[in-house]
C-alpha cells in the first residue's frame, strides 16, 4: 500500500488546527473588539475636534456672537463692515469723489529706443527706487526691450508699489506704469539720468508720458453735500464710525440725495452665530448617542463604546458646561435649553426678547474669559490634545493592544507549525508501519 501524502497532510493540519483553535478564536475576537473600539474612538476624536474648531472660530478675535448690520438708502453706493462695538444710529454721506490710482503710459517706443546705460528713477510717496538700464538686458542681445524693462521694474527689490505692464494696440506696444495703491500720496513720478544714446526717444517718452488716470483721494462729506469733509487715500474708510468701516463705490452728482446709512442690531445674524454653536454641539451629542447606545430599544444595536466610563465623563462634562451659569447668566436666560438627550434647542421668541433687552450679556456669556466658549475650549483640549490628550492616549493604547494581538497570531502560527510537523511525522511513521505490515502479510498469503 502506497503512503497517501495528501491524506497525511490533511490529518496533520486538522489536528494542528484543533490544538490552536481556542487560542486563535480568542485572539481573533480580541482583534475585532480592538479594531471596532479604535474606529469608534477615531470617530469620537474627529467629532470632538470638529466641535473644537467651531468653538475656536466663535471665540476668535475676528468673531463675535453679536452681529450688527448696516442698511443703505440706496444699494451699490457703498458697503460696510460692522463690528460688535458699533453704535446704533443713522448717518448721511455725500461722495464728492472716489479715490483712484495713478497710471502713466510711455508710448511710441521701439526696442532700440530704450537706453542701455543710465538709471530710471521711479518715485512714490517720498520713496524711490532706481532701475539700472545697463542690467535690464537679460537675453544678451545688446538691446533693452519693453518686456525686459517691465520685468526689471516689477522684480526690483525696492519697488515702492508700482506695477509695470505692456499694452498692445494696432501693432504698437506701450509701457504702462500703475500705482498699486490709490490716493494722491501714491502718485508716480519718473526721471532719467546718465543716459548715453544716439536716440532721444526714450527720454522724450519719459518726459512726455501720458497720464491715463490721475492719483486722487476719496472725498466724502458727512451730513450731506455741505457737511464735514472727510478725505482718505482709499475708498475704504476704516473705523469711520466707531466699529464701522465703509467702502464707497459710487460718487454722487451735485444735488443728489445723500446716502443714508443706518447701523442697528442684526437679530437674525446674532441668532445664526448662536445656532452655529448649537448645531456643532448637537452633532457631537449625536456622535455620543450612536457610540454609547445601550441597544435593545426598537431593535437598535449596542454602541461600541456603550458603558465606557471615560467616554461618558466627556459627555457629562460638556453637558454640565452648557447648563452652567457664567457671570450670573446662562443659556437658559436666552431661551436655549437642553432636552433629555443633552441636545440644545432655541426658543426664537424668548431669544429675540432677551437680545433686545441686553445684547452685551449674550456676548459676555459666550466670549468673556473663563466663560462658556473659553471653558468648553479648555475642557476639549484635555481630550483632543495631540500631545497627551485622552483620545490620543486611548488610540495609542488600542494600537498597542492590536500589536500584542499580532504577536499572539505569530505565536499561534509557530504553535501550529510545531503541532503540524509533529503530527505529520507521527502519521507518516504510522503509514509507513502499516505499509510494512501489509507487505509482510502478503508474503504468507
Amino acid at each position: 500500500m502506497a503512503i497517501d501524502s495528501d491524506y497525511v497532510k490533511q490529518m496533520a493540519s486538522q489536528l494542528a488546527n484543533y490544538e490552536v483553535q481556542a487560542s486563535l478564536t480568542k485572539a481573533s475576537r480580541n482583534e475585532a473588539t480592538y479594531k471596532a473600539q479604535l474606529e469608534a474612538v477615531g470617530k469620537l476624536d474627529s467629532a470632538l475636534k470638529t466641535f473644537s474648531t467651531t468653538v475656536k472660530s466663535l471665540k476668535s478675535v475676528t468673531s463675535s456672537m453679536l452681529v450688527n448690520k448696516a442698511t443703505f438708502s440706496k444699494e451699490g453706493v457703498a458697503s460696510a463692515t460692522v463690528g460688535v462695538k458699533a453704535t446704533a444710529g443713522s448717518y448721511q454721506f455725500f461722495v464728492e469723489q472716489l479715490a483712484s490710482s495713478h497710471q502713466l503710459m510711455l508710448q511710441g517706443l521701439q526696442p532700440a529706443d530704450i537706453d542701455t546705460t543710465g538709471e530710471l528713477t521711479i518715485s512714490q510717496n517720498g520713496k524711490s527706487f532706481k532701475v539700472d538700464l545697463s542690467a535690464v538686458d537679460t537675453d544678451g542681445d545688446g538691446d533693452n526691450s519693453l518686456e525686459e524693462l517691465a520685468a526689471a521694474i516689477n522684480a526690483h527689490a525696492d519697488n515702492t508699489g508700482v506695477k509695470a505692464s505692456l499694452l498692445r494696440s494696432n501693432g504698437q506696444v506701450s509701457l504702462m506704469l500703475g500705482a498699486e495703491k490709490s490716493g494722491v500720496e501714491n502718485a508716480i513720478s519718473l526721471s532719467l539720468a546718465g543716459t548715453d544714446s544716439g536716440s532721444t526717444a526714450f527720454e522724450d517718452a519719459v518726459a512726455n508720458r501720458t497720464e491715463l488716470s490721475s492719483a486722487k483721494d476719496a472725498r466724502v462729506r458727512l451730513g450731506g453735500e455741505s457737511g464735514m469733509l472727510l478725505t482718505n487715500s482709499s475708498n475704504t474708510f476704516d473705523n469711520l464710525i466707531d466699529g464701522v468701516s465703509l467702502t464707497f463705490n459710487q460718487a454722487h452728482k451735485p444735488g443728489d440725495a445723500p446716502l443714508q446709512v443706518d447701523i442697528a442690531q442684526d437679530q437674525s445674524g446674532t441668532k445664526a452665530q448662536v445656532q452655529k454653536f448649537i448645531d456643532a454641539f448637537n452633532a457631537l451629542m449625536g456622535t455620543f448617542d450612536s457610540l454609547t447606545a445601550s441597544g435593545g430599544e426598537n431593535g437598535s444595536s449596542r454602541g461600541v463604546l456603550a458603558g465606557d466610563s471615560s467616554v461618558r465623563s466627556i459627555e457629562n462634562a460638556l453637558n454640565q458646561l452648557v447648563r452652567k451659569e457664567f457671570g450670573g447668566t446662562s443659556l437658559i436666560n436666552f431661551g436655549i435649553s437642553a432636552d433629555r438627550s443633552g441636545k440644545l434647542s432655541i426658543d426664537a421668541a424668548r431669544f429675540e426678547k432677551a437680545i433686545a433687552a441686553d445684547p452685551q450679556t449674550l456676548d459676555q456669556l459666550f466670549r468673556e474669559k473663563d466663560n462658556l466658549l473659553d471653558s468648553v475650549d479648555k475642557s476639549l483640549s484635555v481630550y483632543t490634545s495631540s500631545v497627551n490628550g485622552m483620545m490620543k492616549n486611548r488610540k495609542d493604547s488600542l494600537n498597542q493592544s492590536l500589536k500584542r494581538v499580532d504577536d499572539q497570531f505569530d505565536a499561534i502560527q509557530n504553535q501550529y507549525d510545531t503541532y503540524y510537523n509533529r503530527y505529520l511525522k507521527q502519521y507518516t511513521s504510522m503509514m509507513q508501519m502499516m505499509d510494512s505490515m501489509t507487505q509482510t502479510s502478503g508474503m504468507f498469503a
